[in-house]
Formats: C-alpha cells, sequence, structure tokens
C-alpha cells in the first residue's frame, strides 16, 4: 500500500464517528436520543411500535423495528463502531433478557447501560453484566436534591445580604474562636469582605495567641489585620458576629448570654441552644471557610487573591488536606479556590520552621505517655503555647496501634486538652464534652477542652499540682469511653 493510501485510510478511520445504540424509544429514550443528536453523534434506535418507528424516521433518526427481548436482535444489528448499548425499556424483564442476548455476542469494550425500576432489578442487571444501571426515581431525585441545594444556597445568601443592609453604616465585630486557627481568621476575613461590599465597617477580634508556626506564617504572609479583644470594647460596636463559634463566652471573649446577630460555624453546637438573629451552623462541612465560599458564590463577590488563598488554605488546614471529615462541599469549594489562590505562599506555609518548645512538648508527649488499648495520654506538664498540644496529638496519632491520642498540659490557670482519634467508633467532641463539660468539644475526630485550674490553683508545688491534674484529667476521659485504669 502507498503512503498516500496509508495516510487516506488513516484520515477514514480518524473521521468515523461513535455511534449509540437506545433500545427502547420511550420519553426517556427518545429525549435521549436528541440530545446525542445535538452533540453531534450518531444514534441507532430500537422499538417493537410501528408508530413509533415511523415517527423517529420521520425526525431523521436510524430507527429498527424489534423487539428488546427477542435473541435474533442482535443478528439483525450492525454493532461496527458502536461505543455504548442502552436499555431503556420501562419493562425490566425486556432490559435483562436484552443485556443477556446482547452480552454473549458484543465486544466486551463496548459498555452496556441499562433502566432499573427498582434495587432489587438492578442488582440483578449488574449481575447479567450491565456496566452501569440507573434508577430514574434516583435520578430525579438527585437532581431535585442538588436543586433544592442551590435554592437554600440562595435563600441563605439573600438573608445574610439582607441582615447586613440592614446595619449598614454601623461597625459590626467579628468575633472568631480564642487562638484562632486559619479556618477561623479566613472566615473571619470572608464576612468582613462581604460587609464591606455592603456599606458595612467591620473589624476582625480574637482572644488568646496566635501562636502555631503555620497560622503565624498564616497571617505575616498575607498581611492579614487583626485585632485583639482586650484593645477594643464590643460596646464601641452595634452588632456582633461569631464566627468558627457559637456561644458567647465558649472559646470566646464575648460576654455570656451577650446578644448576638450572626452565628456561622461548622462545629456541632452539642445541647446548648443558639441564640442570634441569624444562624448558619453546618456540621456535616470541614470547615467554616466552605461556608463562606459559598456565601461569596452566591452573592457574586469578588474574591481577590489574599482572600481566595486564605479560606483554600483554612479549607486545607481544618479537614487535613481532606483527609478528616471532608464534604463534597469542600471539595468543590477548593476546586474553586484553587486556580484564584497564590501558589507561592501557599508552598511557604506548608514548610514553616518548627519552635523550639514544640519540639520540647513533643519530647515531653513521648517519654510521658499512658498507653490503654488503643488509647494513648500524654502530660507534657507545663506549658506556655497551647498550640503546641494539637501538633503533638496528631505526632503521636502516627504510632503503631494507637487510634486515639489525648495531650494535656498546664498553664498558669487553666489545664488545656487536646485530642485526635482516627477509630469511627469514638466522637472525640461528645466524650470532651461528656469528660470535661460544656467548654469542651469538637469534631468526631479533632477536639479539645480548657479547664479552669480552680482548686488546684491553691496547690503551691508544682509537681503535686500536675500529679493531681494528671489522674484527675486521665480518670474522667477513661470514664467518659468507658475504659478502665490500670492505676499505674
Amino acid at each position: 500500500m502507498s503512503n498516500s493510501s496509508k495516510d487516506a485510510d488513516s484520515n477514514l478511520k480518524s473521521t468515523v464517528k461513535p455511534r449509540y445504540l437506545i433500545l427502547g424509544s420511550g420519553s426517556i429514550g427518545f429525549a435521549l436520543a436528541k440530545e446525542l443528536r445535538e452533540s453531534n453523534k450518531l444514534v441507532i434506535i430500537v422499538d417493537k411500535d410501528e408508530a413509533k418507528i415511523e415517527t423517529l424516521r420521520e425526525e431523521g433518526f436510524e430507527a429498527i423495528l424489534g423487539d428488546i427481548s427477542d435473541p435474533e436482535l442482535v443478528n439483525n444489528i450492525d454493532l461496527k463502531n458502536v461505543v455504548a448499548i442502552l436499555f431503556l425499556s420501562s419493562n425490566n424483564e425486556a432490559n435483562r433478557k436484552g443485556i443477556e442476548n446482547f452480552k454473549k455476542v458484543v465486544n466486551p469494550d463496548i459498555q452496556i447501560f441499562s433502566r432499573a425500576s427498582d434495587i432489587i432489578n438492578k442488582e440483578k442487571m449488574e449481575d447479567l453484566g450491565s456496566d452501569y444501571v440507573f434508577m430514574p426515581s434516583k435520578l430525579v431525585a438527585s437532581s431535585l436534591s442538588r436543586s433544592l441545594e442551590r435554592a437554600e444556597s440562595v435563600h441563605r445568601g439573600n438573608r445574610l445580604a439582607r441582615w447586613l443592609k440592614g446595619i449598614r453604616d454601623k461597625k459590626l465585630a467579628i468575633v472568631i474562636h480564642d487562638n484562632p486557627d486559619p479556618d477561623a481568621i479566613s472566615s473571619g476575613l470572608a464576612l468582613k469582605e462581604i460587609a464591606k461590599s455592603l456599606g458595612v465597617e467591620a473589624s476582625i477580634l480574637y482572644h488568646g495567641r496566635i501562636g502555631h508556626q503555620e497560622n503565624k506564617a498564616f497571617v505575616n504572609l498575607l498581611g492579614i489585620d487583626l485585632g485583639k479583644m482586650e484593645e477594643h470594647d464590643l460596646k464601641d460596636f452595634d452588632e456582633i458576629a461569631l464566627i468558627d463559634c457559637s456561644i458567647p463566652g465558649v472559646n470566646n471573649m464575648v460576654p455570656p448570654n451577650s446578644y448576638v446577630g450572626i452565628v456561622i460555624d461548622h462545629h456541632p453546637p452539642g445541647e446548648t441552644e443558639i441564640k442570634a438573629e441569624y444562624i448558619d451552623i453546618r456540621p456535616n462541612f470541614g470547615a467554616t471557610a466552605t461556608i463562606m465560599t459559598k456565601y461569596l458564590q452566591q452573592l457574586n463577590i469578588n474574591i481577590s487573591k489574599t482572600l481566595a488563598t486564605a479560606l483554600l488554605y483554612g479549607i486545607r488546614t481544618d479537614t487535613q488536606d481532606f483527609k478528616r471529615k471532608t464534604d463534597p462541599a469542600d471539595l468543590s469549594a477548593a476546586s474553586y479556590l484553587y486556580p484564584l489562590s497564590n501558589h507561592g505562599i501557599l508552598d511557604q506555609l506548608e514548610q514553616p520552621s518548627m519552635a523550639i518548645e514544640t519540639l520540647e512538648v513533643l519530647g515531653e508527649a513521648i517519654r510521658n505517655r499512658q498507653v490503654l488499648g488503643s488509647y494513648l495520654l500524654s502530660n507534657v506538664g507545663n506549658i506556655r503555647d497551647r498550640d503546641t498540644l494539637p501538633q503533638a496529638a496528631d505526632y503521636l496519632l502516627s504510632l503503631e496501634g494507637i487510634s486515639t491520642t489525648v495531650v494535656f498540659g498546664v498553664s498558669e490557670d487553666r489545664i488545656y486538652i487536646s485530642g485526635r482519634s482516627t477509630d469511627i467508633r469514638v466522637n472525640l467532641g461528645e466524650i470532651m464534652r461528656q469528660a470535661f463539660g460544656e467548654d469542651a468539644g469538637g469534631h468526631a475526630n479533632a477536639a479539645g477542652a480548657q479547664i479552669p485550674l480552680g482548686v488546684f490553683s491553691a496547690t503551691k508545688d508544682r509537681q503535686t499540682l500536675l500529679r493531681l491534674v494528671n489522674e484527675a484529667v486521665v480518670k474522667r476521659f477513661l470514664s467518659a469511653v468507658g475504659v478502665e485504669s490500670t492505676g499505674e
């Protein structure tokens, strides 16, 4: 064969269009055939109704008269270049017989799709070799569910915008939780941007320290403006919003029982009633930054590179790079933010230096570990930076045979506790609340607590204090999980 003949043959092969064989031209089959033709696909339709076949031919379709369940049908159809066969009859038995007949002779490269009315027929068709079986009722329900989610998102966005418009030209205090992390900080930044777009002056306030190395780098590299609660008087603000926390006085410095205008959070509130004019708590989301990204999208607010980077980092850290309690919404939000972000800054945030104190606390956590089955508890003693505790809890979770870690330490006036778990049977947030009260909580696999020293503070000898704290924390935690201490 000459080169010109080979080229001509190659061109001919490359221009051959794939074909789709649709068996059953009911409402679904006909609608799909029209969609495929509009996408410039070749379609063959088979139906046993002569009138339907005549109509299809008049509309320009290649239509064949035949019964899906007829064993001879497969011999009467040219399957050359067919990439998919779709059994779309409303008759389950006919679809099953058709799959059985075609599966015996068709090339395994041809994908088979089929329609089933219920789960039993779905399983039967899968057993016969159908590559993809769908139930129309499920598809309709899924489509409606997505539409309802969009409607809910529109409703939430409109309500938040309406509330903010109601305080236009006023001052809003955006209070994030104590010792804030990137999720809280970025979420506060997002609400500040939304408020600004609607004519509301807002300030982000926090109490405590930004002590974790990554968190310090996060704030510094992005130049995020944060205010200390101690340097501001809430009376100077017209409204208060709680972000990434939900109860005044719990993990924030807002006085208990204060009036709050907005609460937006992703942490389960427990049994405490949340009181605010506008409340949006979504425990299924892995990060509050995901919720705020949805608001920015819904309200069509321009997202700067700084804000996109902050929100993406907030989502990634709170979901541990999508390995912890991640919802599809977290993934879609991250996908939306990714091209808008500063990847150079993200690279720098992923490689921060480790402070000497962090190394010291890690060493104490390893030395003082107490192991009971798959539980590991460790008292690291005196601490200056509470952010070292979750880092130690994360590290110890990598030890062989350990599925739950609890690391705790003592500051001047409080006991700080941090826990991590990979055990699906353990809801760490609930256990922390049960063991240490309402100032404790978090997620099923990451939680914390802080307890005032109270009567322990009268103990003058520090070593005696640490021993008493150790006994109390270990006893309460093990009691909450139903494990008996060995007394060692």
